[in-house]
């Protein structure tokens, strides 16, 4: 079974209307429940998500979004080693390097993102959505 960690940006793609990238999320979340694949993020995800949310709709409508995608994800805690190894890599964005840590520490192999950029230096597999759901 496939174990896919999701950068928050993809998250934001599945409950935003950001064509056609909202797109490639829908289909990426479909599938992981006809396979049933394991979905995972970072504990830090979901506050950003309910931060970004809320200031484009209000916070009661964040909060019901994450509700209903919540049985979707399993949410991976930050942990004080994470925090660590993010803080001595040589990541630009810190963000970022929380969220490849937190893949790496827990073992997931592909990391899910439309920032491929930002995680050159990655000793993992980092695709984008479209380019995961091109590979089968």
């Amino acid at each position: 079974m496939d174990m896919l960690f999701l950068d928050t940006n993809i998250i934001l793609d599945l409950v935003s209307p950001r064509p056609p990238f909202s797109l490639f999320a829908q289909k990426l979340f479909s599938k992981s429940q006809r396979l049933n694949m394991g979905i995972y993020a970072s504990a830090l995800s979901f506050p950003n998500i309910n931060y970004l949310l809320s200031k484009v709709t209000n916070k009661e409508t964040a909060k019901q979004v994450l509700l209903k995608i919540k049985p979707l994800i399993t949410i991976l805690p930050l942990t004080d080693k994470i925090i660590q190894l993010a803080l001595a890599s040589d990541f630009n964005d810190f963000e970022d390097a929380i969220q490849y840590y937190t893949a790496l520490e827990n073992n997931i192999t592909t990391l899910i993102t439309r920032d491929l950029k930002d995680f050159k230096k990655a000793n993992i597999r980092v695709m984008t959505s479209e380019e995961y759901l091109n590979l089968n």
